[in-house]
């Protein structure tokens, strides 16, 4: 229990440290360049405490849960164990992972529908557009992107293949997408890459890939072991055009049946 303490307090100094030079930055052109005091100053300073201490707290439950269950997850799904019968002899094919692959599709899928920045920006999206955003199609069709680009990511870190390829060819079919795809929606479908791989999404994939290379033979975790991060972003963008265009496809279909 006391290093327990003791590792929130250090954490807590930490966080303080890294979030200074923002709250710096904030003061100093309040009443340096705009000259003008900040109203219910109190309530302002207790909010940003409030911000630290859930950060510290987050940092803390990131490395005491999040990064060991990651982690255990990884090593037990490619325990030889687990992936032969016993007297089978091991032989290490990316056929045998399949189970990774589904785990890789699932904790994809489940993080980002938890995701609050996914969240927050389908409730704003759908709302601005008055409804001709939805707000669960978009955070459906994210969390699609996600799950096949983390379980894609995942094939990669057992096969070995180069991080490159996967994304250049990614970014060749968004690029081509983006030229047919509704334009309303192309700002979004970018945003939605980056607002996938925050606070939820990110731990649990860093961890599931470090711990996937630590424990696949061949693989090394400085080399394979990220990436997958790489993979949770540009797919999104990928299913979310795809989603517009298919629902643009649907609405002229209905128009020339009428």
């Amino acid at each position: 229990m006391m290093d327990l303490l003791f590792d929130i307090f250090s954490t807590f100094s930490n966080t303080l440290g890294d979030v200074a030079p923002i709250i710096g930055t904030l003061f100093f052109f309040q009443y340096v360049v705009l000259k003008k005091p900040l109203a219910n100053i109190e309530q302002i300073l207790m909010g940003l405490f409030m911000v630290v201490l859930g950060l510290t707290l987050f940092l803390v439950g990131l490395e005491e849960a999040i990064f060991p269950l990651g982690d255990a997850m990884a090593r037990q799904l490619t325990d030889p164990s687990f992936l032969y019968d016993k007297g089978e002899v091991p032989s290490y094919l990316w056929r045998d992972y399949l189970w990774v692959y589904a785990f890789g599709f699932s904790i994809g899928f489940a993080t980002t529908i938890a995701e609050p920045a996914l969240i927050a920006v389908s409730l704003k999206a759908e709302e601005i557009s008055g409804g001709a955003i939805s707000a669960f199609g978009l955070r459906m069709a994210v969390a699609v992107g996600v799950a096949i680009g983390v379980a894609l990511g995942c094939f990669r870190i057992v096969s070995g293949t180069t991080l490159w390829t996967y994304i250049m060819v990614a970014y060749m079919i968004v690029l081509l997408q983006t030229l047919r795809a509704p334009k309303m929606i192309i700002p979004l479908a970018f945003d939605s890459g980056g607002v996938t791989t925050s606070t939820v999404t990110v731990p649990l994939l860093a961890a599931l890939g470090l711990g996937l290379a630590s424990t696949v033979p061949g693989r090394s975790p400085v080399l394979d072991g990220f990436g997958l991060i790489a993979f949770a972003s540009v797919f999104p963008i990928m299913t979310v055009l795809a989603y517009a265009q298919f629902s643009a496809w649907q609405v002229k279909r209905q128009c020339r049946a009428k």
